[in-house]
């Protein structure tokens, strides 16, 4: 892992942690929750690394994947190596947020 692309999720890991703090039990509607803390990320995510090298595929996955209310099968999949990194930062931000492994939308199908 580059020492950049490691500052990077770190930043996102820490900045998220002051944002969406873990509660001890789950809201009524978890959800909805979990979609806001996705959608939370993936701004953060955007403005802090950028879309260079991020494929219209790749960005309209997930922008639809948010729009379905996160409830979209997974089915984006990281081709080039920016959009693996910026999926790899999301896993660990979702992750951070409180997000199962299950919830994310990434997926790469064989043909």
């Amino acid at each position: 892992m580059t020492s950049a692309f490691a500052s990077l999720a770190l930043g996102t890991l820490l900045a998220l942690s002051d944002a969406v703090p873990l509660r001890a039990q789950a809201p009524e509607n978890w959800p909805q929750v979990k979609c806001e803390r996705w959608r939370s990320a993936y701004d953060e995510a955007l403005k802090r690394i950028g879309r260079k090298g991020l494929g219209p595929e790749f960005v309209a996955g997930n922008e639809a994947f948010i729009a379905s209310g996160c409830q979209n099968p997974p089915d984006v999949c990281p081709r080039s190596a920016e959009e693996l990194n910026f999926a790899n930062v999301m896993v660990m931000a979702g992750m951070n947020a409180g997000v199962s492994s299950t919830f994310m939308p990434y997926a790469c199908r064989k043909s």
